[in-house]
């Protein structure tokens, strides 16, 4: 897929970035969270430097995705044992069946 260009507005500034065309509504939908990160982060003082902002902004949204990716984790285990159970509970009733 050729990348094409998608406009992104972050904090009233423009910013052009290359993405493939099935991810450009994603994009628009990161772009708008990190507006509102970093908006929020920024409150009323427009003194707080633009950089500062930024890597705050960056470092709560990942954090949070630390947080979806042990969640998963977890998930993931908590599928595999009970997957292995069922497993396990199977080969032990077709071991049962006569043969």
């Amino acid at each position: 897929m050729t990348p094409n260009i998608v406009t992104i507005k972050v904090l009233d500034r423009d910013y052009s970035v290359g993405c493939p065309p099935d991810q450009a509504e994603s994009l628009q939908a990161a772009a708008k969270l990190l507006d509102a990160q970093m908006r929020e982060i920024q409150g009323g003082n427009k003194t707080v430097s633009l950089e500062r902002v930024a890597v705050l902004a960056a470092l709560n949204i990942a954090h949070d995705l630390q947080i979806l990716k042990d969640g998963r984790a977890k998930s993931d285990a908590v599928i595999g044992r009970n997957l292995g159970d069922m497993n396990r509970k199977l080969d032990d009733l077709f071991d049962s069946l006569p043969r």
